[in-house]
């Protein structure tokens, strides 16, 4: 489990978060909404570490997130930041294998080298294997990193648990591959040790896919449980400034906005 306990981040004057106290639970799709600004990429840069001037806790598995170290942690947490760049002229497998850097010095092993090949078939990138990373497109980009940070967390660590982070994974993305993505997500998830944690802006795919919600709001999280609870028309009116109009289906909630 992942917890945040607390969490304050102050830059200056101003409060980017306030108080943040929740968990994210494995086996469930955990997901942050909110409007612009509202302090959802903060909290996942203090979730994974990639910022500590905070106030409260972060604990992996009941370990405070600040006393593992760089290499145990990279083993174990993988992260999708926003604004992924490289300037090299890599081959993707290449840039997919760079997920394994923490598991191995000097040559990957083969363990490595296989982790690498079943997560290009997974996300359906493996015929790309062989381009050169610059020549691809916006979406390519990004399904290659898909790959790479699932590469990362490919064998399962049962006393330690996997920690698959995504801010805002869906950028890039036509509306097949954001679906497609997500049912992806979905399918890791029957992996019980593994939580996930994502940022997204579509309400709608909130809806459909989301297990658990955290809607935050001027930095503060307003509300947090299934979607249900959640996606109500008094939350979403409150935090986005917009009447929504929700359908229940079979498949979810759908909403539509006036």
């Amino acid at each position: 489990m992942l917890k945040a306990e607390n969490i304050t981040v102050r830059i200056g004057n101003k409060v980017l978060l306030d108080n943040v106290d929740t968990q994210f639970q494995p086996g469930k799709l955990n997901l942050i909404i909110g409007p612009n600004g509202a302090g959802k990429s903060t909290l996942m840069k203090v979730l994974s570490r990639q910022m500590d001037d905070y106030e409260g806790v972060v604990t992996y598995q009941s370990v405070d997130s600040k006393a593992i170290p760089d290499k145990a942690l990279a083993r174990m947490r993988a992260v999708l930041s926003q604004n992924i760049d490289l300037a090299f002229p890599l081959k993707v497998w290449e840039v997919v294998m760079m997920g394994r850097y923490p598991h191995f010095s000097g040559a990957p092993r083969q363990l490595d080298e296989e982790a690498c090949v079943a997560a290009l078939k997974f996300f359906e990138v493996e015929d790309m294997a062989e381009r050169n990373y610059l020549t691809l497109s916006g979406g390519e980009r990004q399904r290659v990193h898909f790959a790479r940070v699932l590469t990362q967390l490919w064998y399962p660590m049962p006393e330690q648990g996997r920690y698959l982070l995504l801010d805002e994974p869906l950028t890039f993305l036509d509306i097949h591959y954001q679906f497609q993505f997500m049912r992806k997500v979905i399918e890791l998830l029957q992996q019980k040790d593994l939580v996930v944690v994502g940022v997204v802006h579509d309400l709608n795919l909130a809806a459909r896919f989301g297990d658990v919600i955290h809607l935050i709001q001027d930095g503060r999280l307003v509300a947090s449980g299934s979607k249900e609870e959640v996606l109500t028309e008094a939350h979403i009116e409150k935090a986005f400034r917009l009447k929504p109009i929700i359908y229940r289906e079979k498949q979810g909630l759908r909403l539509f906005f006036e």
